[in-house]
């Protein structure tokens, strides 16, 4: 019997990417956990661990495949999270405007008592943004809820020249590496042949 997919997330995102994989979790169980990173705590590190708690944090049984991931975006050896305001969301993006940063995607999924993960490192240039751009895109809404204040797959796509590495791991999940994961955690992916 084919185990149950749970997402421990509540992104609609991810959600999108996991219909990628022809998967649709069986249910979603977003877990309530504290992301304050841990003082000098740095931007790979506290992506991990984020991950790690994150699935360690929803419940399942041991036929359910549980599926979590933290995505955080580093300029040098400091974590842009989620902006709490539009002011803070100009702030970073001022920062990372003309600039190369880093977006961290890690994942983890359990099954029972095994736990599997990853953590998949992108490079992302942003173009250097006009005042004009930068309020047409706080105006938008966008930036809320998103590491970094930004999210590649909207309006913010059209200020990113440069990608080397996962699109989708800047999305949220990277795809091939989360493939993978699941598929050592027993699902089938794409009605492969278990």
């Amino acid at each position: 019997m084919r185990p149950r997919l749970v997402l421990g997330s509540a992104s609609p995102r991810r959600r999108e990417l996991l219909a990628q994989l022809n998967l649709v979790p069986d249910d979603i169980r977003a877990p309530d956990i504290d992301e304050t990173p841990h003082k000098g705590e740095l931007p790979r590190p506290y992506c991990i661990r984020m991950a790690r708690e994150k699935v360690l944090a929803v419940p399942g049984t041991p036929d359910e495949v549980i599926l979590c991931a933290d995505t955080t975006v580093a300029l040098g050896r400091r974590i842009l999270g989620k902006p709490a305001d539009a002011a803070e969301a100009a702030e970073f993006l001022m920062r990372l405007s003309g600039r190369r940063h880093r977006v961290l995607t890690a994942v983890a999924v359990r099954r029972g008592d095994r736990i599997w993960q990853r953590c998949v490192e992108s490079v992302v240039k942003v173009k250097r943004l006009s005042n004009e751009e930068l309020n047409t895109y706080l105006a938008s809404g966008e930036w809320q809820g998103k590491a970094g204040g930004y999210g590649i797959q909207g309006l913010f796509g059209a200020f990113i020249p440069w990608l080397g590495g996962s699109f989708t791991g800047v999305v949220g999940l990277p795809l091939a590496e989360t493939a993978n994961l699941l598929r050592a955690a027993g699902l089938v992916i794409h009605g492969e042949q278990s």
